[in-house]
């Protein structure tokens, strides 16, 4: 694809935008300021990678010319070589940001993200599996500098978790992470297998983009709230108070619980965050299924009955079957070091986009 015609598109549309927030009256509308300012900061950006890629382009050109005038084992060469070698992989990686950036924004790229990991039917172990999970992401959260807040959590006997729900922080997390919806099957040794045989388990993943209240009307007639007491393991940590709060959005049937804050108020406010991405994450499935006859999603629809993954612990194997990947770096992967996965998802899911849009 020739980058060129769009790069410079990129740097009109800058000047354009810089131009009107140099308007004191855009102030005046403070939605369409905002707007502005993060299409400001987005065509900053892509004109910075713009201005890589076309210098990495032609400093690819004079190396390779160099190598056709040189003696193939002179040292000029041998130094050509491996500055054309480093010169491909960054033209290519500034290649797939520029090409993110030539599709349209998606709004819920940027937001805060709630994740919801619930334990399949194989009891303790789908559970142990769970807090597995639960770890992964946490430690991938931390790698990139993303803050994490525990919502609620429904503890098992042996450490794992029936369901643990959080909300994770940061710069384009849902972005990232939106990738990861879907049924968990991991393949290994139980703890409390005597006898050595693999087990298979499942767990359910939702990843859902925080709503904010403009995007989810939520009447109060619609919800019925109740409070109870929040269940402790004892000591001085116990909550003694009434402050679990559980809504039932009655037109949904939609129930939230939450109880980690040990404020009722708290509670309340997280569990409607909750509640609000659940509901529109109902929303933008309804709006997705209306392009599904018009472009198949290789990537996965993210439905939470669908098998995207398989963590093989005795071959150190990971196989994500939406794309076909298959790695063998498990350990670590379960560690926190998703992008090996992550990545060739964001640059399929690229692929499909670019040539629906081609379309």
């Amino acid at each position: 694809m020739d980058l060129r015609p769009h790069i410079d598109r990129f740097s009109r549309r800058l000047s354009e935008v810089e131009a009107a927030l140099s308007d004191a009256n855009v102030f005046d509308n403070p939605a369409r300021a905002q707007e502005l300012s993060k299409e400001y900061a987005r065509l900053k950006d892509l004109v910075a990678l713009g201005a890589a890629y076309l210098q990495a382009a032609v400093q690819l050109h004079e190396n390779a010319a160099l190598l056709e005038t040189e003696r193939a084992e002179s040292e000029l060469a041998q130094m050509a070589k491996e500055e054309i070698t480093r010169l491909q992989a960054e033209e290519h990686r500034l290649s797939l940001a520029l090409q993110r950036g030539i599709l349209p924004p998606d709004p819920t790229d940027s937001r805060n993200t709630i994740i919801e990991i619930r334990a399949g039917a194989d009891g303790s172990e789908s559970a142990l599996f769970a807090a597995d999970l639960y770890r992964m992401y946490t430690r991938y959260a931390e790698e990139h500098g993303w803050k994490v807040d525990a919502m609620d959590s429904n503890p098992s006997d042996l450490g794992g978790f029936k369901e643990v729900i959080f909300e994770v922080t940061g710069n384009d997390v849902y972005k990232r992470l939106k990738y990861e919806s879907g049924v968990h099957r991991v393949q290994r040794v139980p703890a409390t297998e005597a006898q050595g045989r693999v087990h298979t388990s499942t767990a359910t993943v939702a990843v859902l983009p925080e709503a904010e209240e403009v995007d989810i009307e939520i009447k109060p007639e619609d919800i019925e709230i109740n409070v109870c007491r929040a269940s402790g393991k004892g000591g001085q940590g116990v909550n003694t108070t009434d402050s679990a709060v559980q809504i039932q959005h009655k037109p949904s049937g939609l129930i939230v619980r939450c109880a980690d804050e040990r404020s009722q108020q708290k509670n309340k406010l997280r569990a409607m965050t909750v509640l609000r991405s659940r509901l529109l994450e109902r929303k933008i499935a309804v709006e997705s299924a209306k392009y599904a006859a018009q472009r198949k999603d290789q990537v996965g629809t993210g439905e939470r009955s669908e098998k995207i993954r398989t963590y093989n612990f005795p071959q150190n194997r990971v196989t994500d079957h939406r794309i076909e990947l298959t790695l063998y770096n498990l350990a670590s992967l379960i560690d926190g070091d998703l992008d090996p996965l992550i990545e060739p998802l964001m640059t399929h899911d690229l692929d499909e986009r670019l040539a629906a849009l081609q379309l």
